[in-house]
This record gives structure tokens, C-alpha cells and sequence, in this order.
């Protein structure tokens, strides 16, 4: 199962209000494990960052004036997320300024039955408790101190961890499958990080030295 992290940064809440999207973050987990593939870009949003936005994530008109417009991205960001599914945050807020990034350039929107809102998942399962994502690092003791302001790839792997805690999957799950398949096709098991414990057995020596130590001692136990 492949998914994604997302994450974005806007220079505002609300696409009614005329405001666009400024950085997009998203990372790969194959199985719940991180790969290494990323996309991330910085947007110039041809408008200017609302002071309340500057507060959160800090990206100046100045920074974002250089960078490259949703336009130019569009068809490469489609490319990594096609045919995966997406992993957000609140995916109501991104969802709203993505599809209409892709709406502007006349590109088809992102259904919403490939997304899985954590925010959701977090409030059924924590009805009634702070469900940010600050508050949910903190309940499962991720270490967000590098998260002094919104960034879309910090956020992203902050919420990778949480996913995986929300879904109740303490531990990455393996492929067995693809293990089965990888040793078929002659690959050794030890270039994929596999974990495996070598089972020793006891010699016949060893069984019955064992079994006259069981003899003696029960009749010493319960004879005695």
C-alpha cells in the first residue's frame, strides 16, 4: 500500500477570499515506511500573504516572488500523488486550495475518496480532546520541537507518526508477500533489512541431558 503525507501552506484560510497556496510538502510511505521519495516546491501565489498566514509559516511576498507558479508544478505534483492515497491533516482546508490550484490551470480535481483526514480519525477516536496536531505529538510523545513554525515537510513527517499511531500500528507492517517474491527471484533477504532470529535446535545429547534434569528434580520437589 502506497500513501502520502501531505501538507500545505497558504497565504490565507479561505480560497473565497482570493488566497493561494505557497508551499506544498509530501512525503512517500510504503507500508507505512517512509520512502525516499519527496515532493516539495515553494509557490509564488501572485498575491500577497495575509499578516495572520506570515505569523504561522514566516514566507515572505519577497521569498515567494521568485519562486515558480502553481502552473509550472501542476503536472509533476499530479505524477507523484496519482493512484496513491493521500494522508492530511484537516484535508477539508488543503483539499479546498488544491482543487482550486487545479481548477485554475483546468486540471481535474482530487477525488476526496482517495484522502483519509486524520483530523477526523483523531476526533472519533479522541472525542471531546485537543486534536491539533501539536496536541496529538504531545499524547503520543513525538518530538515536535523543531516545529517552531508551519513548514509542509516538517508537518509532513510529524504526521506520518501520528497516522501510524492513530491507526493503532505501533510498528511498520513487512510485505511478506514481496518477501516471498523477492527470494524467489533470487534476491537475498538481507539487502531488503528484513528482520529474522536464527532458530538453533537441540542436539540429542542436549535433549536428554535435559530430560533426566526434569526426573531428578520433580522427585526432589514433590518426594522430598
Amino acid at each position: 500500500m502506497i500513501d502520502v503525507i501531505l501538507d500545505t501552506e497558504t497565504t490565507g484560510l479561505s480560497v473565497k477570499d482570493g488566497h493561494r497556496i505557497v508551499e506544498i510538502g509530501c512525503i512517500e510511505l510504503d507500508n507505512l515506511i517512509p520512502t525516499k521519495k519527496q515532493f516539495h516546491c515553494y509557490l509564488n501565489p501572485e498575491r500577497k500573504v495575509s499578516e495572520k498566514a506570515l505569523e504561522v509559516h514566516g514566507y515572505t511576498d519577497d521569498f515567494l516572488s521568485t519562486k515558480k507558479k502553481f502552473k509550472e508544478i501542476a503536472e509533476e505534483f499530479l505524477k507523484f500523488i496519482k493512484g496513491k492515497k493521500l494522508i492530511i491533516h484537516n484535508a477539508e482546508f488543503d483539499l479546498s486550495h488544491l482543487n482550486n490550484e487545479l481548477a485554475l490551470v483546468g486540471k481535474e480535481k482530487i477525488d476526496k475518496k482517495n484522502v483519509v483526514d486524520t483530523l477526523v480519525l483523531a476526533r472519533n477516536k479522541f472525542p471531546g480532546s485537543s486534536i491539533s496536531l501539536d496536541a496529538l505529538c504531545k499524547r503520543y510523545r513525538i518530538d515536535n520541537s523543531k516545529r517552531t513554525q508551519h513548514t509542509a515537510l516538517i508537518d509532513c513527517e510529524l504526521l506520518s507518526k501520528v497516522y501510524i499511531n492513530l491507526i493503532d500500528q505501533k510498528e511498520p507492517t513487512l510485505d511478506f508477500q514481496q518477501v516471498i517474491n523477492q527470494d524467489k527471484s533470487g534476491l537475498e533477504l538481507k539487502k531488503n533489512n528484513f528482520y529474522n532470529k536464527k532458530i538453533i535446535y537441540p542436539t540429542p545429547e542436549e535433549i536428554e541431558s535435559h530430560k533426566k534434569y526434569l526426573k531428578t528434580n520433580i522427585k526432589k520437589n514433590f518426594f522430598n
